[in-house]
């Protein structure tokens, strides 16, 4: 239980004098002075004209919360249940890969400030750092891990699947929505790939079935093969049945947009479904994630957990998705931009703003648990 008036952390932030970026703007302005061009717009850009990009930020704006007063909103309870585990609030950390191109301690410092604050991590296939180091340096937190399927040899996938499922890991996230990669346009300008630049192994280099694929352990191999096996233009609902066979953990599929996909997976025995459009790095011009929710919760129907990613800014988008059926968010881009302006305190201090401004919206809308939060009103322009 949250108690808002022993945890103002604005006024003592006001109070600490302390000069750094709080919103999600001046956070990507830090990011750019740190980072060089490659990395920064490979982090910051999307696919095609980035229409999709615009929407899923812009699209929150059609949405406004029509608050509840004289309500007792001294007390706050955001506990949220899924597939059998009991988080402290609604709040994940999304899968990113290749987080060592932003700071040196990539993911291992995304993780920790992930524990430190109760964030549920969301660890990418794509990672600088193993499912092990990840494990090891966060030990008794909650972590899900996010596969990209290996479209040259399955048993890569049912390794790793294995190994997350050995370090502990509460779920299997199946990215669905990557056959193969979008069109960035700032990527080919740059001429920047952070997997060609051996930024994504970790998981690969440290996988027995992976590194015993290879014709030789050199780098080269290595980088190569993981390009050739991340693209996987064939994956289909075979393929997830197979997958799980070879786990005990529930499985996601990312990528969902379309209710009859929502539907299908049901009937396929997925366990829960994350509504993400890749926050626009895959196909430009679909639909904002936000606007997509509505309908998948509908044809859910209440079956399954839906959670919810791309275009999630600030505490108030959060309470808008939440209000429109999502079981949970997940956090992106704000995350990758603490880290790459301060490391793990950079990434502590966005989770730290973000969670507050998450618990002060859900209180000034007039809601005191998460069952409230879903029954706001919202207005949609």
């Amino acid at each position: 239980m949250f108690h808002l008036s022993t945890n103002d952390l604005l006024l003592k932030n006001i109070e600490a004098n302390v000069h750094y970026p709080i919103n999600f703007a001046e956070l990507e302005a830090a990011a750019k002075r740190t980072l060089e061009p490659g990395p920064f717009g490979y982090i910051r850009s999307s696919a095609g004209g980035e229409e999709t990009y615009r929407k899923n930020t812009d699209s929150f704006l059609k949405y406004s919360i029509i608050p509840r007063f004289l309500t007792d909103v001294s007390t706050l309870n955001t506990e949220v249940t899924i597939l059998g585990h009991t988080y402290p609030h609604p709040l994940f950390i999304a899968p990113v890969g290749v987080n060592k191109i932003a700071h040196e301690d990539g993911e291992l410092a995304v993780s920790k400030a992930a524990a430190k604050f109760g964030f549920p991590y969301i660890q990418s296939t794509v990672s600088s750092y193993s499912i092990e180091e990840i494990a090891a340096e966060t030990k008794g937190s909650s972590k899900w891990f996010q596969l990209y399927w290996s479209s040259q040899n399955k048993e890569i996938s049912f390794s790793m699947v294995k190994r997350a499922e050995a370090a502990g890991y509460e779920a299997i996230v199946l990215t669905v929505d990557t056959t193969m990669l979008g069109w960035r346009e700032e990527d080919v300008r740059n001429q920047y790939s952070p997997l060609k630049r051996g930024f994504g192994q970790g998981n690969y280099a440290s996988d027995p079935v992976f590194m015993a694929s290879l014709s030789d352990p050199s780098q080269e191999s290595i980088v190569n093969s993981i390009v050739e096996n991340i693209y996987h233009p064939t994956l289909n609902w075979t393929n997830i049945s197979e997958l799980r066979e070879h786990t005990t953990l529930p499985i996601l599929i990312k990528g969902i947009l379309h209710p009859g996909d929502a539907k299908l997976a049901i009937e396929k025995g997925i366990d829960g479904i994350i509504v993400s459009n890749h926050g626009g790095r895959q196909l430009d011009g679909v639909i904002a994630s936000i606007d997509a929710l509505p309908e998948i919760v509908q044809a859910v129907d209440g079956r399954i957990p839906v959670l919810f990613d791309s275009g999630i800014r600030r505490g108030s988008d959060a309470v808008k998705a939440l209000a429109l059926g999502a079981t949970a968010v997940c956090i992106g881009r704000p995350v990758i931009w603490g880290l790459a302006s301060g490391g793990q305190e950079g990434v502590e201090r966005v989770l730290e703003n973000f969670l507050q401004e998450t618990r002060i919206s859900i209180s000034l809308s007039g809601a005191r648990n998460l069952e409230e939060v879903k029954k706001l009103k919202l207005f949609k322009d």
